[in-house]
């Protein structure tokens, strides 16, 4: 199988120590040094294999603050070559005098949604005490992990290369859709299409499980369930779904549906079926089997209280009309159980210009199906860096039905969460499908 290679591209300013960082991993003079500045005159590149990492690309580039023409160019390659960079490691000099150049090439590589990484390299013990400043002076740093090394001393590699190994997810990490699929096996794929489902063809969670299941040699089964009237109590719908499971020549594995009807397949599943749902699946495949993460976010609901903040994140602007999940069905069950709490949304781009992150308890993110991973990642690690917990649709709509229907849709992925503890669960803060889920709608604030 062919591995592409990771690359890693190493910026700043110069004389910042960026090709004495580019010698501490490749153990060698792969680049020249010299207090001259400008040395690095183009862009050096090495190829290396690391271990715990695999093959990789180093691009030593030049100073992006170097004055006149020729610097110009220089800046223009450099900014060319970030595009190209799964890792931007960001080397910064404690004791220049000023730190526009680290604030663009910050500012640059996070509208390019790239993993970064700081290295403060000391030039001198006295150094460390300038970083305070510098973190006052480029306020992006607070969203990104940082080293401090002194790159011309070669005892340093280890913890360097420990700290990029522990940071860093690499391109080539290979993640299953349903890891829990098994060959010659149905899997019954629940479909209630309603009034935002675009005809003549599956959204892509439903279509990327059913192909997924069928290139594992298993069997998809897609059943639409008639919402309105289950919820409505005809009790035909019912027959007609468990007539359906009774038509199979085999017993179904399992039943991956959409999160809005977990109101009813949380107990409409036969308790030898595993269930989940495909925000979940989403969630779990597009961050790259963090699903634990948002799972374990769910738990902040329990200290709610009257004047924080929840963010609803959306990572795509699809028309909504009618009960849409993260406008009308979430907003609705948070204001109606925390009142006071105020819900705010984000939509696309937003999340990655809203400057007030650190001000919510909890952000709800959508199972991110029309986004890369590379840009889930990215919001994962701004609300990691800053300590905000994260759930999505998914998980939270399993959640409002109680601590039971929340343990099975998380039960095929291999997680146990002990909820039975949360205060909130302990309230019956079920939704109520006929005043809740159907009906009404709810002020909400926008962030832009």
């Amino acid at each position: 199988m062919l591995v592409e290679r990771d690359h890693i591209g190493i910026f700043g300013k110069m004389n910042c120590g960026k090709s004495s960082i580019m010698n501490l991993l490749t153990q060698q003079q792969t680049s020249i040094v010299d207090p001259a500045p400008g040395t690095t005159a183009d862009t050096k590149i090495a190829l290396q294999e690391i271990h715990g990492m695999g093959p990789v690309k180093l691009f030593d580039t030049a100073g992006l603050d170097e004055a006149g023409e020729l610097g110009s160019k220089k800046r223009a390659k450099g900014l060319a070559d970030l595009k190209e960079c799964d890792l931007v490691l960001l080397v910064i000099d404690p004791d220049t005098p000023s730190f526009e150049t680290e604030n663009e090439i910050l500012r640059q590589a996070r509208e390019l949604d790239k993993q970064i990484l700081v290295i403060y390299n000391l030039f001198k013990s006295s150094s460390e005490q300038r970083i305070p400043l510098v973190e006052e002076s480029v306020p992006l740093l607070r969203f990104h992990k940082k080293i401090r090394l002194a790159a011309i001393d070669p005892s340093y590699r280890q913890p360097l290369l420990d700290f990029i190994l522990a940071n860093f997810v690499s391109k080539n990490c290979k993640m299953e859709l349903l890891p829990f699929v098994e060959r010659d096996e149905f899997y019954i794929l629940n479909i209630p299409m309603d009034a935002e489902t675009p005809p003549g063809r599956y959204l892509r969670p439903q279509a990327l499980a059913e192909e997924y299941i069928t290139r594992q040699w298993a069997y998809p089964v897609s059943y639409r369930m008639d919402l309105g009237k289950a919820r409505s109590g005809d009790a035909g719908e019912r027959r007609r779904f468990d007539a359906f499971l009774g038509s199979l020549n085999r017993r179904p594995k399992a039943i991956i549906t959409d999160s809005q009807a977990m109101d009813l397949m949380h107990t409409w599943t036969p308790d030898d079926l595993m269930l989940t749902t495909f925000s979940i699946m989403m969630i779990n495949y597009v961050s790259r089997g963090r699903l634990t993460a948002f799972a374990e976010g769910i738990k902040a609901l329990d200290g709610l209280q009257a004047g924080d903040k929840v963010l609803i994140a959306e990572a795509c602007n699809h028309s909504r009309i009618a009960e849409d999940i993260g406008t009308v069905q979430i907003s609705k069950f948070i204001e109606r159980h925390w009142p006071g709490v105020v819900v705010e949304h984000n939509f696309g781009r937003e999340f990655q210009e809203n400057d007030r992150l650190a001000s919510y308890k909890l952000v709800v993110h959508c199972g991110g199906c029309m986004i890369t991973a590379q840009k889930l990642l990215a919001r994962i690690r701004d609300l990691d860096s800053i300590g905000v917990p994260y759930t999505n649709y998914g998980v939270f709509l399993a959640c409002t039905q109680g601590p039971e229907a929340l343990r099975k849709v998380l039960r095929p992925w291999g997680i146990e969460l002990g909820v039975d503890s949360w205060q909130w669960t302990a309230k019956n803060w079920h939704l109520s499908v006929d005043s809740e889920l159907t009906t009404g709608n709810c002020q909400l604030r926008t962030i832009h």
